[in-house]
């Protein structure tokens, strides 16, 4: 989308209310009031063909009687009505409709809203909403909603799905303190999108932050593309992450793929920072869009209280920036500005004797000092102290400090001059908050935007595609014989197609067919049913391993068989897979999900049959680059497991990465035929020793 059309709609300097109303309490008549109250400078055009004026403002009948041009049309009519407003609007050469009537997909009239969104866009309109409290603009003095009034002026802008919270957070910016240029409804999403918006506003000269309340997308690849390339902080609050419809999947992979892991992952490679809550979400808001992101690791603490102090290194701990003790000389200039029993280590305590000059010479000194790249002063309200006048300390020294690329936190914890000094601190660029765990999760924000946006803007191409044409091939087969899933030979076929190395193994019909494969593979061997219909093969008495001699196949090929028609008497049986038995080694999961809303995902684990219990699992959206796949081995719980632990040589990691990317390579070139796969366990050797996918699981689209 050309960012002038969105300009059109976001930035408009001519607006149609189409139907307005002269009546209070109707929505027509709130866009009116609201767009006056606001201050709005543009023209504005009231479209009604019953009434002659409203509020002072001449009416006409319809959009194609305004004589000027109009950059967008606010549409307040009922919903049977908004089909033949639009081919008005598209006549009349208006770029973009803001659509706050409700009546569509949110009540299942999703014809309805293809139908609106199909003619607007035939004359080249584009649709924001419908079913959205409209859109707020501070630089614009632009209230074209029914919110009852702008939001507090600041840097951030907010898209949110949700109209009502939207509404609520607009008072909220009162007393929250946290401003913002732009409030953006975004409703059902019928064409303008969340993609559509943060490309727009990452180029918006007033949004220095784009903060994002998510229910869902409508293209999930879609929005992670124009997130990566923003330039700027994105925040998001993703709700409804309790059920993601999987506990019906026939993998390990989809009844472990929740809504909140695949969003989280796909957030994160979005180099999207998530907030846990709305609280967080305003207290982050703040530090992105009034201060620079921490390029490093080095945070200093300084404090004129001991509690504090320990609450904030506790904070840091939790945030992914441990405390590290001051330089010597660090220590040496800030034990000046302080007396003999305080402690320049880090946190910095100043005591409760520090006064203005102590903050300030200690402020100045210590954020000028290469060393330090990110600071947070905290402050406990004491008798002999005026909290305005260490606010003003600490601003004057952060000015005359030189310091434009580090950033600054503030907590100060006290009563009502406190909270006054902190207002005055937000309204002159310094975030501060009421409690000093605030003020280190909001500077580790900024700390993980920058490390998200280094992550992001590393490759993301997948591995080589191997030899595709071959595993098209056996689903081709597959799909012939009327299965939508593959037996674990068909599925290494198909892994091994694109580099993955499996276990060798091969299907025996009878048992001398077991003993002469056996025979040729090497003993020990693993037997294992081959079936479409029983997908887990240890629940059904399955699998048998470490199989030595002739007569262990012979039995356990009576055995599995017997087992297996047990478990399901009407099971398509085509044999039993003999395989190598692959030495001991660590054993993981790599699975994957078609997900809805981001396509090929993947997941990596801990394997074996606990999966599903212990769920020391780790997603990404494909595909998935060798710097991501590393990242991955190192997020689960089990990682140390893979380093190497109680004498236990390291893992090969290296490989395992290697296999990752194929994999996700695999998932995203086969995206059209496979739904869900797991390769469980894989077995990974020591460093430089690489691994073996001992078994392998594909259920392919319904077509």
């Amino acid at each position: 989308m050309k960012n002038e059309v969105l300009d059109s709609l976001l930035t408009p300097k001519s607006v149609a209310v189409v139907g307005a109303s002269a009546t209070p309490g109707k929505i027509g008549y709130s866009v009116m009031k609201n767009l006056i109250d606001g201050g709005y400078k543009g023209a504005i055009y009231p479209i009604n063909p019953s009434a002659e004026e409203i509020l002072g403002i001449k009416c006409y009948p319809s959009i194609s009687d305004v004589s000027g041009s109009v950059d967008a049309a606010i549409i307040t009519v009922p919903s049977k009505l908004v089909d033949g407003v639009t081919d008005e609007i598209g006549r009349k050469g208006v770029k973009g409709m803001i659509v706050i009537t409700s009546g569509f997909s949110e009540v299942g009239n999703r014809d309805l809203e293809l139908a609106l969104v199909k003619k607007a866009n035939s004359y080249g309109t584009r649709v924001l909403g419908p079913n959205i409290v409209g859109v707020l603009s501070n630089t614009d003095k632009f209230n074209g909603s029914f919110a009852p009034f702008l939001p507090l002026p600041g840097k951030a802008s907010l898209v949110s799905q949700s109209g009502a919270l939207l509404i609520a957070l607009d008072a909220a910016t009162y007393t929250r303190r946290v401003g913002f240029d732009k409030l953006i409804s975004i409703g059902n999403m019928s064409d303008v999108d969340f993609a559509d918006i943060v490309s727009w506003l990452d180029n918006d000269p007033n949004t220095s932050c784009i903060t994002l309340y998510i229910e869902g997308f409508k293209d999930g690849r879609a929005f992670i593309d124009a997130a990566r390339k923003a330039s700027k902080p994105i925040i998001a609050l993703k709700a409804g992450v309790s059920a993601h419809g999987a506990a019906a999947a026939a993998s390990h992979t989809g009844s472990l793929a929740g809504a909140a892991k695949v969003y989280g992952a796909a957030l994160q490679q979005a180099g999207v920072i998530q907030a846990t809550d709305l609280d967080n979400l305003f207290d982050r808001t703040l530090a992105l869009s009034q201060q620079p992101p921490m390029k490093g690791d080095n945070l200093l603490i300084i404090t004129n209280g001991g509690g504090v102090g320990v609450l904030a290194t506790d904070a840091a701990e939790r945030s992914g920036l441990p405390l590290k003790f001051a330089p010597a000389d660090v220590q040496l200039e800030l034990k000046k500005h302080m007396p003999e029993f305080g402690s320049a280590k880090n946190p910095v305590d100043l005591t409760g004797m520090a006064g203005n000059d102590w903050y300030g010479d200690s402020v100045r000194y210590s954020f000028a000092h290469p060393w330090t790249e990110g600071l947070v002063v905290l402050y406990c309200e004491t008798a002999i102290t005026d909290p305005m006048q260490i606010a003003q300390a600490i601003k004057k020294a952060v000015d005359e400090s030189g310091v434009k690329d580090k950033p600054i936190t503030v907590s100060f914890v006290g009563g009502e001059k406190s909270e006054v000094a902190m207002r005055w601190l937000v309204e002159n660029g310094i975030p501060a908050y009421g409690a000093p765990d605030v003020a280190v999760d909001a500077i580790s924000s900024l700390r993980e935007f920058s490390r998200m946006k280094a992550l992001s803007a590393q490759t993301t191409e997948p591995c080589a595609a191997f030899d595709s044409e071959a595993a098209r091939e056996v689903i081709r087969k597959a799909r012939a014989d009327g299965r939508d899933s593959l037996t674990e030979i068909e599925a290494k076929e198909v892994f091994s197609a694109y580099g993955m190395p499996v276990t060798s193994t091969e299907l025996a019909r009878t048992e001398d067919q077991a003993v002469a494969l056996a025979k040729k593979i090497g003993f020990p061997v693993v037997m294992k049913i081959v079936s479409p219909d029983i997908l887990h093969k240890s629940d059904a008495g399955g699998v048998k391993v470490n199989i030595k001699d002739e007569t262990g196949v012979r039995e356990a090929f009576k055995t599995i068989m017997k087992n297996a028609k047990e478990y399901k008497a009407t099971a398509d049986i085509h044999g039993i897979a003999v395989q190598e038995m692959a030495p001991w080694g660590t054993e993981v999961i790599l699975g994957s999900v078609n997900d809805p809303t981001f396509g090929p995902t993947i997941m990596f684990g801990l394997g074996g049959i606990f999966v599903e219990v212990l769920k020391d699992v780790t997603f990404r959206v494909a595909p998935v680059a060798d710097t991501q796949a590393r990242r991955m081995l190192d997020e689960i719980r089990g990682a140390p497991i893979l380093a190497g632990v109680r004498g236990e040589e390291a893992r090969d990691r290296e490989a395992l990465s290697d296999v990752i990317c194929q994999y996700s390579t695999m998932i995203l070139d086969l995206k059209d035929e496979i739904a869900e796969s797991d390769a469980n366990p894989v077995l990974v050797y020591e460093h430089g020793s690489g691994l073996k996918v001992v078994d392998a699981r594909i259920i392919l689209k319904k077509k």
